[in-house]
């Protein structure tokens, strides 16, 4: 099993940029594929990104793409969502997730989920 536990977030305006972090304690934090996803207030969880164990794949939704970027540091078991030009609607709580099977899309594929990091952009 691994423990997850997301920081970074916080209040941004129009524009700005941010950096969350996903830091993994527990297993060994390679065997694992790690998605972020966000839920915005009166919403579903939706998908942000993926990235694969060696951290040779991502995958990034349409809505973040070319905007923000997953990256990993397995020496450091941490996993990064760098987001910038952030959007009014890009504020959601946003979580880390870790699966041991594949980078799903679908927040039913993860294994284990972190708590949370709320991020809010003001317009």
């Amino acid at each position: 099993q691994v423990q997850l536990v997301e920081s970074g977030g916080g209040l941004v305006q129009t524009g700005g940029s941010l950096r969350l972090s996903c830091a993994a304690s527990g297993r060994t934090f390679s065997t694992y594929n790690v998605g972020w996803f966000r839920r915005a207030p009166g919403k579903d969880r939706e998908f942000v990104a993926a990235i694969s164990r060696a951290g040779g794949s991502t995958r990034h939704a349409d809505s973040v793409k070319g905007r923000f970027t997953i990256s990993r540091d397995n020496a450091k078991n941490t996993v990064y969502l760098q987001m910038s030009s952030l959007k009014p609607e890009d504020t959601a709580v946003y979580y880390c997730a870790a699966s041991y099977r594949a980078m799903y899309s679908e927040d039913r594929g993860y294994d284990y989920w972190g708590q949370g990091t709320q991020v809010t952009v003001s317009s």
